[in-house]
């Protein structure tokens, strides 16, 4: 397993993550299994959101519950969490009440005394970036957060949160997959005539922008097809990209799975791959793809076949 410190910490992490979003139903011993096959892979980052779960920090308490973790377990552990949707309006709030609230109920459903890494989930249209800042510096101080970044923020907004907030903002978490990858490919077609693709806005360039300002991305759905509309991964709709994933695959000696993870941490960077599976079987599988060397031939033609432009 690939690791590298996160930058703006100094907090190791792995180039994969496990999202622990659809843990709320499952035993203790299943999710138990789940982490020791991730722990076994090398993977020790843990993604929660406190809207995660069938209540309120449902599924942050379910870990904890499951787990029981010593205070020598728990420093072994990164634990990522996520703050600002209002599941029950539903809207956004970055206030500063709803953040300090936010975070005192993670870390009484984590049980833990601090959260590694906090991001605000999805932006807020009315975010008052010096509420966050406030927040920010509290729970900074208190040592309840030790780091600091956002989840589907755009230069912009991250510019207007900078422009307030001390802490480096460390982590931008992204929707992107082989096949849902405008991030990346606008990059490509950005002086394609009538290419959908080549649209970007609020700035556009977020990979880019990420890089320059040492944010990691934190890639989800990494094997979703679109927006939650089903795996890539032998589907029919997707023909030509799993005969090279395929092919890839064999070459490497790996699952296919393996390769939709390598194609994005080939990314140089330096991405994050969150995986949201609750089968301990394609956590093991996904992590094999971790340090892939995919050449850049072999990372085009999975782009290419993926449907994206490639002048």
């Amino acid at each position: 397993m690939k690791t590298f410190t996160l930058p703006g910490t100094e907090i190791v992490v792995p180039n994969v993550v496990l999202g622990l979003m659809r843990i709320p139903d499952k035993t203790d011993d299943e999710v138990r299994e789940l982490v020791r096959t991730a722990r076994d892979a090398g993977i020790d980052f843990f993604d929660h959101a406190d809207v995660y779960g069938n209540d309120l920090h449902g599924c942050e308490r379910r870990f904890a519950e499951a787990m029981k973790l010593s205070p020598s377990e728990r420093a072994e552990l990164t634990i990522q969490t996520k703050a600002g949707i209002v599941r029950d309006g539903p809207y956004f709030d970055f206030s500063y009440e709803h953040i300090i609230e936010s975070v005192e109920g993670s870390l009484a459903a984590l049980d833990t005394d601090y959260i590694d890494i906090l991001l605000l989930h999805r932006p807020d249209a009315l975010v008052e970036p010096e509420e966050v800042a406030k927040a920010f510096d509290e729970l900074e101080a208190a040592g309840k957060v030790r780091a600091f970044g956002v989840s589907n923020h755009t230069p912009r907004q991250i510019d207007l949160l900078k422009k307030y907030v001390r802490q480096p903002i460390v982590a931008n978490q992204l929707q992107l997959s082989m096949t849902h990858a405008p991030i990346i490919a606008q990059g490509a077609a950005a002086n394609m005539l009538a290419e959908s693709q080549s649209i970007s806005l609020d700035g556009g360039g977020i990979v880019d922008y990420c890089r320059l300002n040492d944010i990691t991305v934190q890639a989800w759905s990494p094997f979703q097809a679109g927006f939650f509309t089903g795996v890539f991964l032998d589907s029919p709709e997707y023909l030509e990209l799993n005969v090279v994933i395929d092919r890839l695959a064999a070459a490497y000696d790996v699952p296919p799975i393996a390769i939709a993870t390598a194609w994005i941490t080939r990314h140089p960077a330096n991405m994050q791959v969150v995986l949201g599976t609750t089968s301990p079987e394609r956590v093991a599988d996904a992590a094999q793809g971790s340090d892939i060397p995919l050449t850049r031939a072999e990372w085009y033609e999975l782009f290419r076949a993926a449907g994206h432009l490639v002048p």
